[in-house]
């Protein structure tokens, strides 16, 4: 097919044009009007921060194949917005949320390591074709990318897209199967939020520890919050950009030193810059969590964290082909398969230590949905709690760099890639 020249070829057009999408979309999601209370209750905001510039890219408006604008976002905006998504880590008050938190949280993550192998070896034993390819279009590679997303958010996608690949179209594939399918069972969540007290009686667990938790963590929350000055602001970036470089220099060094001395390791990835860029930012944010920079937060480091990433994210809409998403339906089966393997381990985990359902929901939404919308189920069981859904999310930007990446080995194996 021969390529058409978008409306507009400008990037500085295209970006600003970017901004302006994504402040009306986040101005009418705040806003009190009934109508877009309505609808950003059926219509995630991250759905529409992809759709939106896909559909300019799909009617010719704009080109993400010809624009160098993803470029500048994954490598500049994505290990900052890690750095600061990362540097808020309170371990302390996370230890304090007590082991069934924690530990439902990490049943969630194993869940989705496993799952992503499972549901693609289940798949492929009665539809092969699936496991074929060759290439960006090797059907592990984009699910990959699903398990950055379920593990750590859109930050640890995009690390995942970078690492191992997938081509534009198989991409396109795999964000439609993520959105649906994660919140499909967000719905879930949401509606059994109502009555937790059904499974809490169920698994005989006891909730009352949960309300004593929201008090803490919202003395801790008052105690740094802070109207945050110019000075720091310019810290917050200095620190997320200055990491940053520094995850560029180290990775400039590593990268092509492993390429020449261990070739044999490219199948793991390992002779590739972004990877170590990815890897430096997150170890380095975490490194920097137990230093007096974990304040930051207060100042809003993982607000400024936030507006990096959804730039980042309407910088891959852009490069959507939204014609290309029904060409493979199996991978909707993939995806249904992989949660369904998701929520049956947090269930018998849950069971086993009678965990409280409000761990159950949180912890899979922190991995599943990340800081977006952890949040938003752990306010449906009570409006103090939303911070306890964003320091477990928080986890997740962390751990879903690694636990990603030994997923996509994993479905690498599975499809004898």
């Amino acid at each position: 097919m021969e390529e058409q020249t978008p409306l507009l070829t400008n990037d500085a057009v295209v970006f600003g044009l970017l901004m302006a999408i994504l402040a009306l979309i986040f101005a009418t999601s705040a806003s009190s009007n009934n109508y877009w209370k309505k609808f950003y209750s059926v219509v995630p905001t991250v759905l529409l921060c992809y759709f939106i510039p896909a559909l300019a890219n799909t009617f010719g408006l704009i080109s993400g194949e010809s624009s160098g604008l993803y470029a500048v976002a994954s490598r500049y905006l994505l290990p900052a917005s890690l750095v600061l998504f990362t540097i808020s880590i309170d371990i302390k008050a996370v230890l304090k949320l007590g082991p069934k938190a924690i530990t439902m949280f990490l049943a969630g993550t194993l869940g989705i390591m496993l799952g992503g192998p499972l549901a693609l070896l289940t798949v492929g034993t009665f539809a092969p074709e699936l496991l074929g390819g060759s290439g960006p279009e090797e059907v592990w590679r984009g699910l990959s990318t699903i398990a950055g997303s379920w593990i750590g958010g859109g930050a640890n996608q995009t690390a995942m897209l970078e690492v191992f690949g997938p081509s534009p179209a198989l991409f396109s594939q795999m964000i439609a199967v993520d959105v649906l399918v994660a919140n499909l069972w967000m719905a879930v969540l949401l509606y059994w939020a109502a009555k937790p007290e059904v499974v809490d009686k169920l698994f005989k667990a006891d909730s009352s520890k949960i309300y004593t938790l929201r008090d803490r963590i919202e003395e801790f929350r008052k105690g740094i919050m802070k109207i945050p000055t110019l000075a720091d602001t310019m810290t917050i970036l200095g620190v997320g950009f200055g990491v940053t470089g520094l995850a560029h220099l180290i990775a400039d060094q590593i990268a092509p030193f492993i390429a020449e001395n261990y070739p044999s390791l490219k199948q793991y990835s390992l002779d590739s810059a972004f990877f170590w860029i990815v890897v430096i930012a997150t170890t380095s944010g975490l490194m920097l969590s137990f230093t007096k920079a974990r304040n930051l937060e207060g100042a809003g480091a993982s607000r400024m964290g936030s507006v990096l990433l959804y730039v980042l994210v309407a910088t891959i809409g852009m490069q959507m082909d939204l014609g290309a998403v029904l060409d493979n339906p199996l991978l909707f089966v993939v995806g249904i398969i992989w949660m369904i393997f998701h929520i049956l381990i947090m269930l018998i985990v849950a069971f086993i230590i009678k965990a409280p359902f409000f761990y159950v929901a949180v912890g899979s939404q922190a991995n599943v949905g990340g800081a977006a919308s952890a949040p938003i189920v752990a306010a449906a069981f009570d409006a103090s709690l939303a911070p306890v859904g964003v320091l477990l999310a928080v986890i997740g930007y962390a751990a879903g760099t690694y636990g990603a990446y030994l997923c996509g080995l994993m479905m690498q194996a599975v499809a004898g890639g």
